[in-house]
Parts: C-alpha cells; sequence; structure tokens
C-alpha cells in the first residue's frame, strides 16, 4: 500500500491509509458528482477494534450510473488485493444524498461487505439504512465533504425503533443451521446486535457493542451473563466453532429479546 502522510479521520493510522485508498479512487471516477465520504459504525459511535468492520457512506449528487459502478468494483477489487488485513474488512454504501433525506427502503445502490470473495454489488436498502442515516446525522465522521447533519433529514425516534423492531425480527427467523451461528465470531456479533437492538428500542439511540453490553448485563437477567461476557470475547475468535451449547442459548436470547418487544 502506497504511504500517506497521517489525515486524522480516525485515531487508528492504518485505517486512514485505507480511507484515503477509497477516497482518492471515488473522486478520480465519481469527479464532480462526490458530494462527501462519511464513516458510521464503531468508527462513528465509538467500541472500534480489531474485530470491526470499517463502515462508510459515499454520498453522490445523483445516483451511481452502470459504468461508474463498474469502475468503482473495480477498484474495490484492487484494494482488497492489498497486503492490508484491513483490506477486506470495508463496508459501505454509494447513495444520492436523496437518500439521506428520505425512505429510500427498497431503492438499489452500490454496496461492498467485509470478507474474502466480497464485491461491489447492487443491493435494495433494508430497515438497516435507517440506522445508517441515523448513525450519520447524530454521530457521523466526515471524510471530505459537509457536515452530515446538514445534509441528512433526521430520523424520528419512532422510525428508528422501527428499524430496530425489524432488524430483531430477522434475528428471530435464525435456527441452529443458519449461517450466522456456524462460527463463534458471527454468533457472538448476533448475541452484541441483540443486545443493541434492546438498547435502541428502550432509548431511541445507537450505542456502541460496549454501551449496550453494559446496559445489558445490568437490565436482563443473570441467566444471559455468561452469553454476553461469552459473546464480547468470542467475536475476537472469528471462524471457530461456538462453544458447547452458546447457538442454543443464543436462540433462547433472541426470543426473550423478542418477548420484550411485544
Amino acid at each position: 500500500m502506497e504511504t500517506r502522510a497521517p489525515v486524522g479521520w480516525t485515531p487508528y493510522p492504518e485505517v486512514d491509509a485505507l480511507l484515503a485508498e477509497v477516497l482518492a479512487g471515488a473522486r478520480s471516477i465519481l469527479g464532480a458528482h462526490l458530494v462527501g465520504m462519511y464513516l458510521d459504525g464503531s468508527l462513528a459511535t465509538g467500541g472500534f477494534d480489531s474485530a470491526s468492520d470499517i463502515d462508510f457512506v459515499v454520498v453522490l449528487d445523483s445516483a451511481v450510473t452502470e459504468g461508474d459502478f463498474v469502475a468503482l468494483q473495480a477498484m474495490h477489487d484492487r484494494i482488497a488485493t492489498l497486503d492490508d488485513p484491513l483490506a477486506i474488512q470495508l463496508e459501505g454504501f454509494y447513495v444520492p444524498a436523496s437518500a439521506l433525506r428520505c425512505d429510500a427502503t427498497g431503492l438499489r445502490y452500490p454496496n461492498l461487505e467485509r470478507g474474502p470473495g466480497e464485491r461491489l454489488k447492487w443491493v435494495a436498502l433494508d430497515a438497516a439504512w435507517v440506522i445508517h442515516r441515523y448513525v450519520l446525522s447524530n454521530y457521523g465522521v466526515t471524510v471530505v465533504g459537509p457536515d452530515p447533519r446538514t445534509i441528512t433529514e433526521p430520523v424520528a425516534p419512532s422510525e428508528l425503533r422501527d428499524a430496530a423492531g425489524g432488524f430483531l425480527e430477522w434475528l428471530t427467523g435464525l435456527t441452529a443451521d443458519s449461517v450466522p451461528m456456524a462460527s463463534r465470531g458471527y454468533q457472538s456479533y448476533i448475541v452484541l446486535t441483540a443486545c443493541r437492538i434492546l438498547y435502541t428500542l428502550a432509548h431511541s439511540d445507537v450505542a456502541s457493542k460496549g454501551t449496550a453490553v453494559v446496559w445489558a448485563r445490568q437490565m436482563l437477567d443473570a441467566r444471559w451473563h455468561w452469553l454476553i461476557d461469552e459473546a464480547v470475547q468470542g467475536r475476537q475468535s472469528g471462524d471457530g466453532p461456538p462453544l458447547p451449547g452458546a447457538v442454543a442459548e443464543t436462540l433462547a436470547f433472541i426470543e426473550t429479546c423478542a418477548a420484550q418487544r411485544r
């Protein structure tokens, strides 16, 4: 990777260097259509660590064209081959500014997810996009462009809770055979996500994993303390198998979380 001077978007020079690669590529391809680039996720709300992804949103003045999509996909393919473990931890969207100001559910925009072999693809935005909008509006970090609060419409508390509830409904559809339950890292992520959903439903806000865990241990029955504590450790474990009993307890925990919402 080309060495770049620190820019200070984040407390992590290696993350800044990778973001600089993405920004340079996006600027080259999108030109004057690029409105801004922002960080959300754990880099915005706090709690970023070695198991976190690098969440970004690139905002344009109009939707990405098919030609620009092909160029952006090739750019991300190149970045993924860099000799840097963070290069496959990028997760991001390329959206027009209008998607930050209204309900864009169902509209299709380019999206990149973390992981080896992942490529930029077209996806339909779902309820999770409401959470992205909320984080950008309240905690977003500017890489380049105007303050995100000036180009986003506030997300109403009820809208945020509905989005969190929709995510919880997705969790209730998981089974012991579901892909997220196959690895300790992903199973742990599910537990921590459920804690964050409960926090959002209770406070109409988005919390870091650490904040949500402290709150959940205080508010939930002691039965779940082992599972929550294990999830904090387990999310660092990657593709290893879940601990014995962890999957069954995770499914039971999800049902308990869903029952609290009803």
